[in-house]
């Protein structure tokens, strides 16, 4: 037991950055505690961001108690326990690292970083604090949606048999309109990479999440369709009024790879801001010599399963309606046949990691976790500068021995 759990004091979150995840991430530090038992107190004690109005403007929307504008001295106080980053990636190494020495908890969103170095040096920063009993947490939170965590359990229960093949995508439209501004999403040096990482680091992380298996060789293509973009106005949003002049796209807008998996199961992906019509349509079917799976977000709540072993005559794609408080999460809501919504997985993600820190375990996804989705990232990028050549995927000792499959969580 810790001191702060022996005194019965709250867990006091810090989060750092407040666009588009940190209203997210705010949903889910205020809603956990309300809605789940969870072993400990939270508390939304300080946002911070750069612009003083404006931070603290969002603090007192989302709730938070305070802001700042100095994120060094906000990890330095003694009376913060979880700093939560919602940055661009350019900025989470360099935070996460400090607040996992300075004695902090940290849950960073994805992809981990902009780089497999910075993925590496947050992954070894990770593993000296968990030595002092310091967590990390990286956020996939798509595999809190109940359906997602049920389609796992089911195939790790071999509902499906062997995994023969994957198919995942992930298709937005935002992109489409060349008229759109050059935000930070569009410009490597903040972002990392464009669709590729940040969607299309969803859909590596589900796939091994699912399957229990990692993704070991690429071959893939990368494309930016819209070179050029109007600059941004100073201040403005993604979506901000235009300054005059255009600035060079330096990202991709579109990925398409394929990959084989431990087993060798071959995989497609796709990632994309250019399926024109699609808003976040992401989706995944899984197909085995016994069976298939398949999810669409777009319909959350429903997990398509065909069950090959059955009678000839009544097989095809069943619909289950993942509400039933037997599912993963749900007991905490509402009665059977409620719907969820996109939000609640950071509630999940919130519960699971106070949790596991309560509890002194480990989080998943890890930043190992993390660390495995930026070398398929990296994979990719080198495989489409070689003219689409197969690529393997590069391993490190730190690597996990596998994707644990764990098993439904015990508040589900």
């Amino acid at each position: 037991m810790t001191l702060r759990q022996a005194q019965g004091r709250p867990l006091r979150v810090a989060m750092i950055g407040y666009g588009f995840m940190g209203a997210a991430h705010s949903v889910g530090w205020r809603q956990a505690p309300h809605v789940f038992d969870l072993p400990d107190d939270v508390e939304m004690a300080v946002l911070v961001g750069r612009h003083p109005q404006a931070v603290a403007d969002a603090a007192a929307h989302w709730g938070w108690a305070e802001s700042a504008t100095d994120w060094r001295e906000v990890i330095a106080r003694d009376d913060i326990d979880i700093v939560d980053i919602v940055t661009p990636g350019d900025a989470h190494a360099e935070i996460a690292i400090a607040a996992l020495d300075a004695g902090k908890h940290v849950l960073c969103e994805k992809p981990l970083a902009n780089t497999v170095a910075e993925a590496e040096a947050m992954a070894d920063a990770a593993s000296r604090a968990r030595e002092r009993g310091i967590r990390s947490m990286v956020g996939f939170t798509y595999r809190r949606a109940p359906a997602v965590t049920l389609l796992r359990d089911l195939i790790a229960q071999g509902r499906i048999g062997r995994v023969q093949q994957v198919r995942a995508a992930y298709r937005q439209d935002w992109l489409v309109d060349p008229a759109v501004p050059l935000g930070w999403r569009l410009q490597k040096e903040h972002a990392g990479s464009g669709a590729l990482g940040d969607i299309g680091a969803h859909i590596v992380d589900m796939t091994q999440f699912v399957t229990g298996q990692h993704v070991r060789s690429v071959s893939g293509t990368v494309e930016t369709i819209v070179a050029r973009r109007p600059l941004q106005a100073s201040g403005s949003g993604l979506a901000g009024t235009a300054a005059e002049g255009y600035g060079d796209v330096t990202v991709d807008d579109a990925a398409l790879f394929t990959a084989r998996l431990d087993d060798g199961a071959l995989v497609s992906f796709e990632a994309t801001r250019f399926a024109t019509g699609r808003k976040n349509a992401l989706t995944i079917e899984v197909s085995g010599d016994r069976g298939a799976l398949a999810w669409d977000l777009e319909r959350l709540n429903e997990l398509q399963f065909y069950d090959r072993t059955a009678p000839e005559a009544v097989q095809g794609f069943a619909t289950i309606l993942v509400t039933e408080p037997v599912h993963p999460y749900v007991a905490a809501w509402w009665p059977a046949g409620h719907m969820l919504g996109y939000e609640h997985g950071f509630t999940h993600q919130v519960v699971d990691l106070v949790t596991a820190i309560h509890d002194g375990a480990d989080p998943r996804p890890s930043f190992a976790d993390g660390l495995t989705v930026q070398r398929v990232l990296a994979a990719v990028e080198e495989s489409a500068a070689a003219g689409s050549a197969w690529t393997a995927v590069a391993r490190g000792d730190d690597e996990d021995a596998g994707q644990v499959r764990q098993p439904v969580p015990a508040h589900a």
